[in-house]
């Protein structure tokens, strides 16, 4: 039997003074005796989270993870014998100072492709990205993105967290005082050819993190199908107006004119036609709702052009043949015709009908026989 294995005091601070310790925080340490006793003989995939210019809402969309849960993610196993060491995250660490930028500069100087870095928030480029820093060395501020230009030759894969850092998102929006630019166009840029995906959203989905990481732990980065903007097609690859539970209203012709009004939100500024992400059907806050059946147009936060030129209340263009342009929509006046379509509907349903009463009647004659 193993012996098993106590917490000292001085063990304990220095558990939650670096590493994966200092990145979980005391409050997800399952006390006493930590699952992170267990979790050492797994195999370590290191992750450093970087948040640069942001709301924080890709972490707070990352904590509400269901399932796996965040203590599941951190302190067991992802996929079996592998689990995730959050090795740096700013907003959840409980370690400090030059303490935790100490494992920055760890893996700064150490193997490639020893860890995953994801990225948090728009990059600023302008006078060298003084506008968003995170720690200091010598007395000077170190910037996002020069962290970026460290980490991202060494790191396995950069997972661009969010729209912010996918694409710029609302601080890249015009003016655009600080320079901003997507993560991808920095390393293009710099010559750096290390892998990226992008898991836009404003704040993404937790699922959509949570299975990007665990699909590359399973089958490496070539397990993972991108589309032309470098996202999932696991989660990216559904039309939201394609899959959305209004798409009859804007089939039939019935657009609300004004928000609460019933219909499709198109004439309201829905991105649907031009958004792919599997919202619909995933839905969030633990598949209680979404944008769309909370009465709110899609804001198409998932697409590089987010948050748009003129306004996210805009209509958009259909590029798309889609109905009513391709047939002509329901018409219920007397003695007009339902269209093709809805034709075979009404005459699948009157046959059914038809094929009851049959059967019906049927049964009754040998009940009566018998």
């Amino acid at each position: 039997m193993k012996e098993k294995k106590d917490i000292t005091r001085r063990g304990f601070l220095k558990l939650i003074g670096k590493g994966t310790g200092a990145a979980v925080g005391i409050s997800l340490l399952d006390i006493p005796g930590f699952q992170k006793l267990l979790a050492d003989e797994l195999a370590h995939v290191p992750v450093i989270w970087i948040a640069a210019g942001s709301c924080t809402g890709c972490s707070v969309s990352l904590l509400n993870s269901l399932s796996p849960t965040i203590q599941d993610l951190l302190l067991g196993e992802v996929v079996p014998g592998k689990h995730v060491a959050l090795e740096f995250h700013p907003t959840v660490m409980a370690g400090q100072g030059d303490q935790i930028i100490d494992i920055l500069d760890k893996y700064k100087a150490g193997k490639p492709g020893s860890f995953i870095l994801a990225y948090e928030g728009a990059v600023s480029t302008k006078d060298h990205g003084v506008y968003c820093e995170v720690g200091e060395k010598n007395g000077h501020g170190i910037s996002t993105l020069q962290h970026l230009l460290d980490l991202a030759p060494k790191a396995m894969a950069v997972l661009n967290v969010g729209t912010c850092s996918s694409y710029g998102g609302i601080p890249g929006a015009a003016p655009n005082p600080t320079g901003v630019k997507p993560i991808t166009d920095i390393l293009k840029e710099k010559g750096i050819k290390t892998p990226v995906v992008n898991i836009p959203g404003c704040p993404p989905h937790p699922d959509w993190i949570v299975g990007t990481i665990a699909t590359v732990l399973i089958g490496g980065l070539g397990a993972l199908k991108v589309d032309k903007h470098g996202r999932p097609l696991a989660f990216f690859g559904k039309n939201i107006h394609e899959n959305c539970p209004l798409r009859g209203q804007f089939d039939k012709g019935n657009f609300a004119k004004k928000f609460s009004d019933d219909g499709c939100l198109y004439e309201l500024g829905c991105k649907g036609p031009v958004a792919y992400a599997d919202c619909s059907t995933r839905m969030w806050n633990s598949s209680t709702n979404w944008c769309i059946g909370s009465g709110s147009p899609c804001v198409g936060c998932v697409e590089p052009e987010f948050p748009y030129v003129d306004s996210m209340l805009n209509k958009v263009d259909i590029h798309a043949a889609t109905a009513p342009s391709t047939y002509p929509g329901i018409i219920t006046e007397r003695g007009s015709s339902i269209g093709a379509a809805a034709t075979a509907v009404v005459g699948g349903a009157v046959g059914l009908a038809a094929g009851y009463s049959i059967a019906k009647s049927k049964n009754s004659e040998n009940e009566k026989e018998e």
